[in-house]
């Protein structure tokens, strides 16, 4: 059974719209809100099968409103697009921390590939 990372500090810098996570490992990850929106765990983004994940365009200026704690588990994030659906758990948001890099370049590509622009 793997361990499943739990974060040590959550800040909010909304001057930057960045989410800054910190976990008892040490690592320390700065997440755009874009980057959050368009990654989120939501049905309405993930669908129910890799093959309904939605390519979320036009968010590069959203921005997180609320952060509201989900059990010991994680957290609801609530963006002022209106988007509230996806909990965020601690191994989510660790892994999309971990894979940033990756993860921004797939969808840049994705974005490009369908004539999508991240402005709205």
């Amino acid at each position: 059974m793997t361990h499943t990372p739990h974060p040590t500090d959550l800040v909010l810098h909304r001057a930057s719209h960045t989410l800054e996570v910190a976990f008892e490992s040490g690592e320390r990850f700065q997440l755009p809100c874009e980057y959050l929106r368009t990654h989120s765990p939501s049905a309405e983004v993930q669908g129910h099968h890799p093959s309904q994940r939605v390519l979320v365009a036009g968010k590069r200026h959203v921005n997180i409103d609320a952060i509201e704690p989900v059990g010991n588990y994680g957290v609801l994030l609530r963006f002022d697009d209106g988007h509230a659906t996806g909990i965020f758990a601690w191994g989510t948001l660790y892994e999309l921390g971990r894979d940033y890099e990756k993860n921004w370049q797939s969808y840049l590509e994705g974005l490009e590939a369908n004539g999508m622009r991240r402005e709205p």
